[in-house]
C-alpha cells in the first residue's frame, strides 16, 4: 500500500496547536495520521466554494480536518482543522471558505 507525505499549512498547524485539551491533539493527529493511507478514500469531497477538498471526522465526529489530495506529488495536504459549528463564523467549513476568499489556500 502506498504512504502518502501528510503536511499541514502553517495556519493549521496554529489551530493543532491552539486546542489546549491533549486528548483532542492526539485524536487529531491520529485521524492525521491515517490519511498518510488511502486519503482519496476517506472523508468526503465536499463541493461549492470548497470543491476540491476533502473533509474527515475525528474525535468524536465534532472535529473536521479538510485538506487537499495531489496525486502527482503524493501528498496530503491539511488546510484547517476545527470544531464543526454549523451556523457559527468559528465554524471549520466557514474557516476554509474565508481563507479561500482571502485567496490563502490557493496554493498552487
Amino acid at each position: 500500500m502506498k504512504r502518502w507525505t501528510v503536511g499541514l499549512t502553517q495556519s493549521a498547524e496554529m489551530q493543532l496547536a491552539a486546542i489546549k485539551d491533549r486528548r483532542i491533539q492526539d485524536g487529531l493527529r491520529t485521524s492525521l495520521r491515517r490519511l498518510e493511507y488511502e486519503p482519496e478514500l476517506q472523508g468526503k469531497p465536499l463541493i461549492d466554494e470548497l470543491a476540491g477538498y476533502r473533509s474527515v471526522r475525528a474525535v468524536g465526529q465534532r472535529y473536521r480536518i479538510i485538506y487537499r489530495v495531489d496525486g502527482e506529488q503524493v501528498t496530503v495536504l491539511v488546510v484547517t482543522l476545527g470544531i464543526r459549528r454549523d451556523g457559527d463564523k468559528k465554524d471549520v467549513y466557514q474557516l476554509a471558505k474565508k481563507l479561500i476568499r482571502l485567496g490563502l489556500l490557493d496554493l498552487e
